[in-house]
């Protein structure tokens, strides 16, 4: 536990980080997460973030040490895409029950785990990950990891991120130090060359990241590492040779970029895919990267005319939603890159950002923000279910744009919904994907369901229905007499 203390301070002193070099030593060691509210799920655990990060990896086994119900917790809940291995679909626990916790069977139950996964699958590697309860029992894993891998013959990676020591985001970056202690710089390629890079922070959620390489290919630039989208874990050993890099998502793996660059003098940049404009923006700077590392000039050529060809094909594409979407006003529920990537990629077309969300993003992401909306009205930190459903309900928004857990909200006010999260069922990302993204909101927008169901209920259109004092003698006495015998019995009748 004193080594996993070490490397949370580690990771909460990140020079790398504009935010993080402004605070004093006491604000810096609170970290960049926000304090965590008891008895709040706050949004995942570290160990959710550390497997989150990890499990794309596409050839790898995931191996959870605890009880069955962290595992299936975690499992499964981002829509990355695999271009071959599925191992990484294939869910592994060591289920620990009360009677193993009791009687310290714990780590033998781990390495029985390890050689049954070596013998039934022969993986290239395990990845181990400790939760709450087998950290606060004492179960050494990176002991028993070491054991396992000089008696099995492959890397068993310790990945230390139990729960209770943070957020999501602190497990995004414990899992990069996972990387950078046992995985990166493991294996010489024996295929180095000067246009390899690295592309961190990128999951390839519903296969988005093979949109933009085929860009990349065409510039011959080699992705010699993803990660942690459709990776294989010989490409993440071998990361260390790359010549630049781009990092998509700078609060996952700031940590990892800088630290490559200083062991290995591999430089980066933060960029993004979503959008025109910033798709163009991250091709040049990969290339003039290269260009820095000795790749030939030449490259900067082929990446402007490959700009210019794809930008024309585009922008002809999008010139048929214009008239349909231009106006149009869109409230993002999102964060992170995506808080100021996806901004700025609607309003190249036309539409008006009325909201975004900045919970999940960082100082640098609100600055960005901030220069492309020419203000901060449109941020907000947070927004109450009941305040976003008002918005909703008043048009104050054409389309919502958020994840999963606010479609409903946005239904019930009756309002146009698309999925930009990890759960997202198409591509969004490079030139195709923004035409993809746009041909996706025309088509939720002027859905004709929403026009049926926003027009009044056939019950609630009936003219109101009045009763009638009776007004006349003849009238009174008639309903006396129907008041008198609904008032009478069976044996009132008698006989008759």
């Amino acid at each position: 536990m004193s080594s996993l203390r070490a490397k949370i301070q580690d990771v909460f002193n990140e020079p790398a980080c504009e935010q993080n070099r402004g605070k004093d030593a006491k604000a810096r060691k609170e970290g960049c997460s926000k304090r965590l509210t008891p008895g709040a799920a706050a949004g995942g655990c570290a160990f959710d973030g550390a497997k989150i990060l990890l499990q794309p990896i596409t050839d790898v086994a995931q191996l959870i040490h605890a009880p069955l119900a962290c595992e299936g917790n975690s499992w499964d809940n981002r829509g990355a895409a695999s271009s071959g291995p599925t191992l990484w679909r294939t869910s592994f626990t060591t289920d620990l029950t009360e009677l193993d916790v009791v009687m310290g069977q714990g780590e033998r139950k781990l390495f029985k785990a390890i050689r049954e996964i070596k013998e039934a699958y022969g993986p290239p590697a395990i990845f181990v990950y400790p939760t709450c309860v087998t950290a606060l029992i004492g179960d050494d894993i990176e002991a028993v990891c070491k054991r396992a891998a000089e008696k099995f013959g492959l890397p068993v990676v310790p990945v230390n991120a139990p729960g209770f020591v943070g957020s999501k985001n602190l497990g995004n970056k414990l899992a990069g130090e996972a990387l950078l202690d046992h995985v990166i710089g493991t294996v010489e390629p024996d295929d180095a060359g000067p246009y390899d890079i690295n592309i961190l922070g990128e999951f390839n959620l519903s296969g988005e990241f093979w949109l933009v390489k085929p860009l990349l290919d065409r510039l011959g630039i080699r992705v010699r590492a993803c990660i942690p989208g459709d990776a294989r874990y010989l490409d993440i050993a071998c990361a260390h040779r790359a010549r630049a890099a781009m990092m998509v998502c700078s609060t996952a793996l700031i940590n990892l970029a800088r630290k490559m660059e200083q062991r290995w003098d591999i430089p980066f940049f933060e960029g993004s895919f979503y959008g025109i404009t910033d798709t163009s923006e991250a091709l040049r700077q990969l290339s003039q990267l290269l260009v820095k590392k000795g790749a030939d000039p030449e490259i900067l050529g082929r990446t402007e005319a490959l700009i210019a060809e794809e930008e024309t094909i585009a922008w002809k594409k999008l010139a048929a939603y214009r008239p349909r979407l231009e106006g149009k006003r869109v409230l993002l529920n999102t964060g992170g890159v995506k808080s100021w990537s996806v901004v700025h990629a609607l309003m190249e077309i036309g539409i008006e950002i009325v909201g975004t969300s900045v919970k999940k993003s960082t100082v640098e992401d609100k600055e960005r923000i901030k220069q492309i909306l020419k203000d901060d009205n449109h941020m907000f930190e947070q927004m109450a279910p009941r305040e976003l459903y008002t918005m909703l309900s008043e048009h104050k928004a054409d389309i919502t744009l958020s994840g999963g857990r606010t479609q409903f909200i946005a239904l019930k006010a009756k309002t146009p919904w698309l999925d930009i999260n990890q759960e997202r069922q198409h591509p969004y990302a490079g030139y195709d994907g923004m035409v993809e993204l746009v041909r996706q909101i025309d088509l939720a927008i002027h859905n004709p369901i929403w026009r049926q169901v926003r027009e009044p209920a056939p019950w609630d259109c009936q003219p109101a229905v009045r009763e009638e004092l009776p007004s006349t003698k003849s009238e009174t006495a008639t309903l006396h007499a129907v008041q008198e015998f609904a008032g009478t019995t069976a044996d009132d009748f008698g006989e008759w």
